[in-house]
């Protein structure tokens, strides 16, 4: 049986939180179980460094990371996990693939227009002013992290539907000069992710400074939540769950028929303190067994790192003959047969 090739990357910045769990963690997690896929989940710290020149946050967002998925049950013996650094295929690709790509497309692609119109708004004499070429070539070595392992499916937010159209003209391309060697990626659009909200009532958002991050330690947790916003109903009254932050957190772990229960608690009447230390006890021992392997993840980062280099090892015996391929088709290759 062949199975679907589905490409997910996974961005190295920050702790994850409770939001991207339910957003984008959980669905990709319970994926890498399918037997009919092959899901390749990589670690992007080459476009973290678009944003981020620290040294160590960069690798100590790459520690959590990398934990946070496998503590919570990533099935790397199905799934292809692996860091984008450790394929060196990645980056030549994204070489060539710039000398086929058009400065217009890439003039088109969002964040670098919306860098670009900060600029002017602030009114900069350069409207190019601070932008590297790290944030104008972002799409190219995106396209390469897809095409190199001929990834049929991409699981991708609204924000990022350019960034795979650009991916597939980009291959179009190729193909039209090299004849066909790249499979044209199709969207797997999130339209129905969930999505959390924050402390305050926004979105749950690193940008909000709102989150609760998925292994916060006990004590930390249960101050988090303890700060979530209420309003100020009393404990007697009748209160909206559509309208509460604690129950819409509550409902993306629950059951429908807790879900139910906990609606018929609102409608009679619940105190919010009561709430929030119902919804700590409820996470604290939701993610506990989760929180312990975590933890010890964090302390033997030496098992992370053997999974990953077997990931990359599984990644690379993809990405070599690949690429052995792909440097044919451009006219690099040995002049003699036989030779490497």
């Amino acid at each position: 049986m062949n199975k679907q090739i589905v490409l997910t990357g996974i961005t190295t910045t920050g702790t994850p939180h409770l939001g991207n769990y339910v957003g984008a963690i959980r669905p990709a997690i319970e994926a890498s179980r399918d037997p009919k896929v092959l899901p390749f989940y990589f670690l992007a710290d080459y476009h973290a460094l678009i944003k981020c020149q620290e040294p160590k946050r960069i690798r100590q967002s790459t520690l959590e990371i990398a934990a946070t998925w496998l503590a919570l049950g990533l099935d790397t013996d199905n799934a292809v996990f692996y860091r984008q650094s450790d394929i060196p295929e990645v980056t030549e690709l994204a070489w060539i693939l710039s000398c086929v790509t058009a400065k217009g497309l890439m003039n088109r692609a969002h964040a670098y227009k919306a860098a670009v119109a900060e600029n002017l708004e602030k009114g900069e004499q350069d409207p190019d002013k601070g932008i590297t070429m790290g944030l104008y070539s972002y799409p190219i070595l995106m396209a390469a992290d897809i095409l190199l392992f001929k990834a049929q499916k991409v699981p991708v937010g609204k924000d990022q539907i350019q960034h795979l159209e650009m991916a597939r003209d980009i291959a179009a391309r190729f193909n039209h000069l090299y004849g066909e060697h790249f499979v044209l990626p199709e969207a797997m659009i999130r339209e129905e992710t969930a999505v959390l909200k924050g402390l305050d009532g926004r979105k749950m958002s690193k940008s909000y400074d709102n989150t609760i991050p998925i292994f916060a330690p006990e004590q930390t947790l249960r101050k988090l939540i303890m700060k979530i916003k209420t309003n100020s109903l009393p404990p007697e009254a009748p209160k909206d769950p559509d309208t509460c932050t604690l129950f819409s957190i509550y409902q993306a772990f629950a059951s429908a028929e807790e879900v139910e229960q906990m609606r018929r608690r609102y409608q009679e009447g619940i105190a919010w303190g009561e709430m929030k230390q119902f919804l700590f006890d409820y996470l604290n021992a939701h993610f506990r067994e989760a929180r312990e392997r975590y933890e010890g993840l964090l302390q033997h980062p030496e098992e992370i790192e053997r999974k990953l280099q077997a990931g990359a090892a599984k990644a690379r015996a993809f990405a070599v003959p690949f690429m052995r391929e792909i440097r044919r088709a451009v006219g690099i290759a040995p002049l003699a047969e036989g030779a490497r």
